[in-house]
């Protein structure tokens, strides 16, 4: 089934969503990678804070390539989630919504988005210059000395993603090897 979303997300939202489904995504999404989110990470174990309000929205992890004259930010594709993995089940925890990347999810990812309420989407791999067409504006808001790797504050219109992961835990990668 195709949704058309507005972030943030909302819980309700979250809900109806099932793994298989085609999203389409408007509003604000963030980007973070590995050092952003190793960062983010020791700063919340160390009592700190991060420098965007993970409530309700969502992580692409995405380290985009410099963009060209007249684009807004260059090639926009997916990096492997799993690489996040050891972060994300603290990110849920407070209050992460969202996250956009491609590949599996480790368990304690899963139980993580359960008992949050979130889903994990995949953008399709491969197609960066296709996705970057959606990101309508792009502008680094913290960790700018990590290069490619800060944390970017995207527009998007129309940003196509299918949900892998609901909050039920449904995963469509065990669905489709169930079914084969």
């Amino acid at each position: 089934m195709d949704q058309y979303i507005t972030t943030p997300l909302t819980t309700q939202k979250v809900e109806e969503l099932r793994a298989g489904d085609y999203v389409y995504l408007s509003g604000i999404i963030y980007t973070a990678r590995d050092a952003a989110h190793q960062r983010m990470y020791e700063t919340m174990e160390e009592g700190g804070s991060i420098p965007i309000d993970l409530k309700n929205n969502i992580i692409y992890y995405l380290g985009p390539t410099p963009e060209k004259e007249n684009q807004v930010i260059g090639s926009a594709g997916p990096t492997t989630s799993s690489r996040m993995d050891k972060y994300t089940p603290l990110l849920l925890d407070s209050g992460l919504k969202g996250m956009i990347g491609k590949g599996k999810r480790n368990q304690a990812v899963i139980d993580a988005m359960i008992k949050n309420k979130a889903v994990y989407f995949a953008a399709v791999g491969g197609a960066g210059a296709l996705l970057s067409k959606r990101i309508k504006a792009s502008k680094v808001i913290a960790y700018d000395d990590l290069g490619t790797e800060a944390i970017r504050e995207l527009f998007v219109e129309d940003f196509p993603v299918i949900v892998v992961i609901d909050s039920e835990g449904n995963n469509l990668y065990e669905i489709v090897m169930q079914s084969s």
